[in-house]
């Protein structure tokens, strides 16, 4: 499960504190437009972690039904059991995502360890009983990443409309942003 801690240090416990978007009316819109990227970076850290545990919920689902049915092996279908997920850039709620996931290499071991004595390359050496609760940590854990993801998604959705309202307003222009970009593209170099 992932939990947010009050006064955390990760990145979801900032973004999901309840004072993050607090007074974002007054803050600087630079300062708005980073508080919205720190936002939607975790969002596509919470998409990424969320799509390696439905590859793994299909893997175990796969061979559940060639139990039943007496199909080929999952090995077989593997490519196209992840590729289903795993493919291609994140994606949610038709938003389109301009950030790579920034900790894959953790979210591959969070998800492995969720299971850390199963060994999921050979599925079909798992008992019918273990198969079960692999498939029901993977579910809850999930459930737990798509929680956390739409809080998540509304802090962005807050600061976007935030971002909006001021080029509505008049009080934001795209030559401020524009300028504000060379100026960032300036000190990273």
């Amino acid at each position: 499960m992932i939990e947010v801690r009050p006064g955390g240090r990760r990145r979801i416990d900032r973004v999901l504190a309840p004072d993050y978007a607090e007074g974002v009316e007054q803050r600087p819109l630079v300062e708005v437009r980073e508080l919205r990227d720190e936002a939607a970076q975790e969002e596509t850290d919470l998409s990424y972690l969320r799509r390696l545990l439905h590859a793994r919920i299909d893997i175990v689902r796969a061979e559940q039904e060639r139990r039943s049915s007496g199909g080929s092996a999952v090995v077989e279908q593997l490519a196209t059991i992840l590729s289903t997920n795993a493919v291609g850039p994140a994606t949610g709620l038709g938003r389109y995502q301009t950030h790579e996931p920034s900790r894959a290499d953790a979210h591959q071991r969070h998800v492995e360890a969720l299971i850390s004595d199963v060994d999921l390359s050979d599925v079909s050496s798992l008992s019918d009983e273990r198969l079960g609760e692999v498939l029901e940590t993977f579910i809850s854990e999930e459930a737990s990443v798509s929680v956390r993801r739409r809080e998540v998604q509304v802090v962005v959705d807050r600061l976007n409309a935030e971002i909006a309202s001021r080029y509505q307003r008049g009080s934001a222009s795209v030559d401020e942003l524009l300028a504000a970009e060379r100026g960032h593209h300036r000190r990273k170099s």
